[in-house]
């Protein structure tokens, strides 16, 4: 089973609304673009996971022979998320993009 399901607990929406709410405050009270808060949302986490990764190590040493395990994981959570997302966006696409179904 993939580590995207059996880490969902109860707060596990509430934490990431809370953090795409702050993105969208950065977008609305800044005007900055979209794409600049994503670059900064994906720079964030990769900063945390691998900090989260680290922690679970003893050493510099043994952190760094498990580089390609590390990165592989994350890539791979990433991938399934992102997946989720796009066949629900692509599903819902009108409603989520406001799209008007009159011409």
């Amino acid at each position: 089973m993939s580590q995207q399901y059996q880490d969902r607990d109860e707060n596990f929406y509430k934490r990431a609304d809370a953090l795409i709410n702050l993105a969208n405050e950065h977008i609305n009270n800044e005007e900055t673009r979209p794409a600049l808060a994503n670059d900064s949302l994906l720079y964030a986490s990769a900063r945390f996971s691998t900090w989260i990764a680290a922690a679970s190590f003893k050493s510099g040493e043994e952190f760094t022979e498990d580089k390609e395990n590390i990165i592989e994981f994350f890539t791979q959570q990433y991938k399934e998320m992102i997946e989720e997302h796009f066949k629900d966006y692509a599903e819902n696409y009108d409603t989520y993009m406001g799209v008007s179904k009159e011409k």
